[in-house]
């Protein structure tokens, strides 16, 4: 690949020394299947790599800055330049947790392993279900069976103009997920239904998460808007996040991070309307003084382009992300850590849409970190969590193994 226009470097300004963990998930961009895919329905899949294969001949396609952090050197990657000098550590985490949804990778990311997968419904929601929510609204419902979310609109988006009934489906994911256009049912309206809905998803179907999909348009052009909102579960256990808020330091959520987490464990939050947003969000923070973990999620990648099957797309937007990546480098203080990861996999090139059980890379950075440091394969996304706790001076009881001893200078 081309040599990177922008190299990464630090500013010569004098800074002030304050402990920091920087975390942006990647969302989706898992590099190679587990052991267990087969469990998932996964064999073969490989996000990354898939993507890498195939547009490495274009010319617009280069990863340089991960690359030079050592995104090559990773096991398993074996389609990416191996950088002579990566300035970073790097390797490759399995995911212990039962699942492979988005609040499932973040939570483990955090510190907890889930024994037991959130329950998924191929067949749709069982009547009783269905029932309970459509009493609840006062209105029946469409829809109820998996399905992409702009296929569904497109299926049932005219009925539901008609109607006035709002779209429920569900996918490969532990999702109940609404649609409705904006100009029938209104946002506030939505959201409350979707509240509705999260106090009956209990128990045995205490689904991860109850998703809003507003979208808006006519019958042939209907899209979905920026609007969406997840309504997630309280996570089990209390994760780094909680152990930091409750130790004085702040933690800062961009992107879906609040509600992946339910707001547990956030001292600040902002919400975005793409990747490139979360990255301008990301970068205000860092340039402001404060102690403790600022947890990104940039979910383009996931949302717009691996469920799609957009292999293209999704290559173009980590071209997009790696040109921005000095950015982020350059904002970092002397003490702060950046771990560059993913919370699943989700393959644009197989047939299916759904996220797939994929390793996951891990690329840490900072001017503490030192240089080269591969640290294999680890398992457990927790061991991410572990390493911040460490860094961070935190006793807990989180799930995962602090590789810290291994990568300070």
């Amino acid at each position: 690949m081309p040599a990177p226009d922008v190299l990464l470097r630090f500013g010569d300004e004098l800074e002030v020394k304050m402990k920091r963990a920087i975390i942006i998930v990647l969302d989706s961009v898992g590099i190679g299947e587990q052991p267990d895919a087969g469990l998932y329905g996964d064999e073969g899949s490989n996000t990354l790599g898939h993507i890498c294969l195939q547009l490495k001949d274009q010319p617009w396609f280069s990863l340089a800055n991960m690359e030079r952090l050592g995104l090559g050197h990773i096991d398993g990657v074996d389609y990416l330049d191996k950088t002579r000098e990566p300035i970073g550590a790097f390797g490759r985490l399995l995911e212990l947790s039962k699942g492979k949804d988005t609040t499932t990778g973040h939570w483990e990311i955090a510190g907890i392993v889930m024994d037991k997968a959130f329950p998924v419904y191929p067949n749709g929601f069982p009547p009783e279900i269905i029932q309970a929510f459509e009493e609840a609204i006062g209105r029946k419902t469409l829809g109820n069976y998996p399905a992409s979310g702009t296929q569904i609109i497109d299926e049932l988006g005219e009925e539901h103009m008609r109607t006035g009934y709002p779209i429920v489906y569900t996918s490969a994911d532990s999702v109940f997920q609404i649609a409705a256009h904006e100009e029938v049912i209104p946002l506030e309206l939505l959201y409350e239904m979707c509240e509705k809905a999260r106090r009956i998803l209990t128990g045995d179907h205490a689904v991860g998460r109850v998703i809003a999909r507003p979208f808006v348009g006519e019958p042939g052009t209907f899209r979905r808007t920026a609007n969406r909102k997840d309504f997630s579960l309280d996570p089990i256990r209390k994760t780094v996040l909680d152990y930091a808020a409750e130790k004085g330091y702040q933690v800062r959520a961009v992107g879906k991070i609040e509600d992946i987490f339910n707001g547990r464990g956030i001292t600040h939050a902002v919400h975005t309307h793409s990747n490139m947003d979360g990255v301008d969000r990301t970068l205000e923070w860092l340039k402001e003084d404060f102690e403790g973990i600022l947890f990104t999620n940039l979910v383009d990648f996931d949302m717009l382009y691996g469920h799609r099957n957009n292999v293209e797309g999704y290559g173009r937007a980590l071209v997009e992300f790696d040109a921005r990546l000095p950015e982020i480098i350059n904002a970092m203080k002397d003490d702060d850590i950046l771990f560059i990861t993913a919370d699943h996999g989700c393959d644009p090139e197989t047939e299916s849409t759904d996220h797939s059980r994929e390793y996951t890379p891990v690329l840490v950075y900072g001017r503490k970190v030192r240089a080269g440091v591969n640290l294999g394969t680890r398992k457990g996304f927790s061991n991410i969590a572990a390493t911040i706790a460490d860094y961070l001076g935190l006793s807990t009881d989180i799930a995962g193994e602090s590789f810290l001893g291994e990568i300070l200078k």
